[in-house]
């Protein structure tokens, strides 16, 4: 399916560098390595923050996210989707980048995971008028082109009593020498020009959205890194790295 330059949810520029990472998404060596470090604590955050806010009912011996519905919107070859299928989750992993999508299934298939995979984006879910228990936009509204306007789309889709959670990087000073001057140029966990510093986004401006499109904050916390411990943990601190979630009424 094609993708307009006109979608709001979509940067072309990064579409395209996304895209060209191919296999080397699931490397955990890779220039995807950040995100195979921290994406233990992603996961852990939204077991426990799905099964308490959704009061997800499993019986004994299913998984915790048996029957929940989940939209991962920017799912890249699906390092995040894969996970949160095996915990129980009905995953859509949705990417504008075909070639992600080709790499998640053909990874999903050698691994056994269920789950479906969508090369589109989230305007072409909302004209279908899909809805899911959990939205996700997770390490994707620093890339999107209309934060607000893509926000909107993705609260959309929705459905009520359900979450939306995103993760992306604070507009701070702290952040541009972190995540950009060390993450990209010095440590070099990811590949220069990942980030742009001026589409960061704020705690107060990802919660202003949520309410601008009916659903209110629930959760927040922080990322950060220990190098005394060479390990990433959960932290008060929202400085840099941060995970939000809001509940449709």
């Amino acid at each position: 399916m094609p993708v307009s330059d006109a979608s709001p949810s979509v940067d072309p520029a990064d579409v395209a560098r996304f895209e060209a990472i191919g296999w080397d998404w699931w490397d955990p060596a890779g220039s995807m390595r950040g995100l195979h470090e921290i994406n233990p604590l992603r996961i852990a955050w939204l077991r426990d923050l799905i099964a308490t806010r959704l009061k997800t009912a499993t019986q004994e011996g299913e998984p915790p996210l048996t029957g929940v519905s989940i939209l991962d919107i920017g799912c890249g070859a699906g390092l995040l989707a894969e996970p949160l299928a095996r915990l129980g989750g009905e995953v859509t992993g949705l990417d504008p980048a075909p070639g992600n999508i080709e790499v998640a299934r053909q990874h999903a298939a050698e691994t056994g995971a269920s789950l479906s995979y969508r090369a589109a984006t989230v305007e072409h879910l909302a004209e279908e008028g899909a809805s899911f228990d959990v939205v996700l936009a997770m390490e994707v509204v620093e890339h999107v082109r209309d934060m607000p306007s893509f926000v909107r789309k993705a609260c959309g889709l929705v459905r009520p009593g359900g979450l939306f959670a995103a993760s992306t990087l604070n507009r701070t000073f702290k952040s541009f020498a972190l995540a950009i001057i060390g993450a990209e140029y010095v440590l070099r966990w990811l590949p220069q020009g990942t980030h742009r510093w001026e589409q960061f986004v704020t705690p107060e401006e990802l919660s202003g959205a949520f309410r601008s499109a009916g659903l209110r904050e629930t959760a927040r916390t922080g990322i950060v890194y220990d190098p005394l411990r060479a390990a990433w943990r959960i932290s008060r601190d929202t400085g840099v790295n941060y995970m939000i979630a809001a509940k449709r009424p």
